[in-house]
């Protein structure tokens, strides 16, 4: 059975006549899209790419498919929207996002949102940032809410994509309290001193950002990983439970540190601050994201 992104694939190719340039569009490692390909190829039956020129082209039968696949994705496109027509009057916008923003910073989002536009509803799928870009860049969403790191940024093509800054979020090393509301572990601690570190799991976006944030702190902490995950809820959880230190985004916490379950474990040269974007494919028009994206834009300033 042919899967519809090896086509989206296909045509980036086309376009770009560059491996390595749509694998970077695509949001895939070259390996993978040239695997897509040949499957798409095998599927056909024939060869789609020369492979024996540079730069890359089209074989005689490639040229053929290339305004056959857009036509049949362009259909396809048309009976998705069809078909999801009277559903998406229900439930509304569709919206990729990391775990982390869907239980911390969305809910209050969107009760905001809903004060600017109130017939607005939502449906989310929340994943890994990976995850959900590809969610969103293979249009099964209509929008996408991510973090973004001028170090670690989520590169999306300008030309297709437009955005918006919602927002700021600071990521800080955080502890259980002790009896007086200070914390029970702190950096860069005592010298001599092990302390029981909770990081995220290798892959996350959030991993890459303490990693980063820990490689330029001058100071030296000796932190001793005791637990790992690819979640800050799970992370948040372990914390309050005293196994450790863990950095958690900011509004992930907010009422453990009111309440003086949590506080925070070292100074600002162990923090770091993300934006939060908001992202839509320009060319995709539906009147209701349409609607919504020109009240945001009103409140929200361009990325």
């Amino acid at each position: 059975m042919i899967d519809t992104r090896w086509l989206e694939d296909f045509l980036s190719v086309a376009d770009c006549g560059n491996f390595t340039r749509a694998a970077q569009l695509r949001h895939l490692t070259q390996p993978a899209l040239s695997r897509r390909i040949r499957a798409l190829e095998s599927w056909l039956g024939v060869d789609l790419v020369d492979r024996s020129t540079y730069p890359t082209r089209l074989t005689r039968a490639g040229e053929q498919f290339r305004s056959q696949a857009a036509s049949m994705l362009e259909q396809l496109t048309e009976a998705r929207s069809q078909a999801r027509h009277h559903f998406e009057q229900d439930v509304g916008l569709t919206v990729a996002l990391p775990h982390t923003l869907s239980l911390s910073f969305f809910p209050k989002w969107f009760t905001r949102i809903r004060e600017l536009f109130p017939t607005v509803s939502a449906r989310l799928f929340a994943a890994n940032v990976h995850d959900a870009v590809m969610h969103f860049v293979e249009n099964n969403s209509d929008l996408l809410m991510c973090y973004h790191h001028p170090l670690q940024p989520v590169a999306l093509d300008p030309e297709r994509y437009s955005g918006l800054k919602l927002g700021v979020e600071w990521i800080r090393p955080y502890s259980r309290c002790d009896k007086q509301r200070q914390p029970v572990f702190e950096l860069p601690g005592q010298k001599g001193e092990v302390i029981p570190f909770l990081g995220y799991a290798p892959g996350a976006y959030l991993r890459r950002m303490v990693d980063m944030l820990i490689d330029q702190t001058p100071e030296h902490s000796n932190l001793q990983q005791v637990f790992e995950t690819d979640m800050s809820e799970g992370l948040k959880n372990m914390a309050l439970e005293g196994h450790g230190m863990a950095f958690l985004p900011e509004s992930s916490v907010t009422r453990e540190v009111r309440n003086g379950q949590l506080a925070v474990a070292g100074g600002e040269e162990w923090q770091v601050s993300m934006e939060i974007h908001l992202y839509r494919e320009t060319r995709r028009h539906q009147e209701a994201v349409d609607a919504l994206w020109d009240k945001l834009a009103e409140k929200y300033p361009s990325v």
